[in-house]
């Protein structure tokens, strides 16, 4: 597997050459959220605005306004949590062509609750006007600034950072609102997003082998959630469908799925793999995954229970973990 470092970094500032209009803004977290080559190479275009997110979303309003494209940086949890105000009134209300990346959602930062955004897609696509997007890997990290730039109104990015996995071919970008399609299966539905598809990735070719028909979509596009493929793929899954996220399960991609199903009236069961009504403490994303349920383990006992069958697969048959390498550009910031 190919491993990239600093995919945001590079790739912004390459896409962001040709579009003047296009700005960043960063509270005191520059380094921390890969903006620091943008900061270097388009001086004039950076704003640095210090721990004051709320008047930073404000900004961002502002400046979309007189016809610049924000694009806001700061940790996930600080967009919606301690901006929600300024982010529905200033941004989703004008309907302002903002672009919000919130880096380490969900478990992936050890700073515990303080800084997990584990219910951001829930808060975040509440609001009207709003585009949720959630990035997998590295394909998506440099494909989804083109996604995010056609949409007219303001986007909301879980996005990654630092090491990031190439696990979709670089031929085949994002595209809004359709999921990508990694198997096709009659027996269940697998839907998962974000740093979830991974771990999936590791179990589904044993599970095939033991004679389990999966079909497996990942999903970008947390909403709009109307993509005809999710349901299609669940309307064939005998069995019916499990979806993993690195979110709570209240609200986020378990939520959307369901709604989409039932409104389209496609009645199968299903299985919402997340963290259960619960705040995480402070631990490695890799322990943090194990604890509450969202790795690929977790998934085998998920798929035990929708089943009914018992499939036997142990950690060691499972596809290597990467390594999560502690280097010296590692920020104390995500404590």
């Amino acid at each position: 597997m190919e491993i990239l470092t600093r995919v945001h970094a590079k790739n912004l500032v390459a896409w962001a050459r040709t579009r003047p209009e296009v700005v960043v803004l960063s509270a005191d977290l520059t380094s921390s959220t890969e903006v620091d080559l943008f900061r270097d190479t388009y001086p004039d275009r950076f704003f640095s605005m210090g721990m004051t997110e709320q008047n930073m979303l404000s900004m961002a309003g502002g400046l979309a306004r007189e016809g610049f494209y924000p694009f806001v940086h700061t940790f996930a949890v600080f967009i919606y949590r301690r901006a929600l105000d300024q982010l529905a009134m200033s941004v989703a209300y004008p309907n302002l062509p903002v672009r919000l990346f919130g880096f380490l959602p969900g478990i992936l930062t050890p700073g515990g609750a303080t800084h997990q955004a584990i219910e951001d897609v829930a808060v975040v696509r509440a609001l009207p006007n709003m585009t949720v997007l959630e990035t997998g890997d590295a394909t998506d990290v440099e494909s989804v600034l083109d996604v995010a730039q056609a949409v007219p109104g303001p986007v909301y990015v879980r996005t990654l950072r630092g090491e990031i996995p190439r696990l979709f071919p670089q031929t085949e970008p994002m595209q809004l609102g359709q999921a990508r399609v990694l198997s096709e299966g009659d027996d269940m539905l697998l839907v998962t997003s974000g740093i979830c598809t991974e771990e999936a990735l590791r179990l589904v070719p044993l599970l095939r082998r033991r004679g389990l028909s999966v079909g497996h979509l990942h999903v970008t596009t947390l909403k709009p959630m109307r993509d005809p493929t999710v349901v299609e793929a669940a309307a064939r899954a005998r069995l019916g469908v499990i979806t993993m996220e690195n979110h709570t399960v209240v609200g986020g991609l378990g939520s959307a799925v369901a709604e989409l199903l039932t409104e389209q009236g496609v009645a199968k069961r299903i299985v919402r793999l997340g963290l259960r009504d619960t705040f995480a403490h402070g631990a490695s994303p890799r322990h943090l995954m194990r604890e509450y349920g969202i790795d690929a383990m977790a998934l085998a006992a998920a798929v035990e229970r929708l089943t009914g069958e018992r499939f036997g697969i142990r950690e060691e048959e499972l596809a290597a973990v990467r390594i999560e390498v502690a280097s010296p550009e590692s920020k104390a910031e995500a404590l």
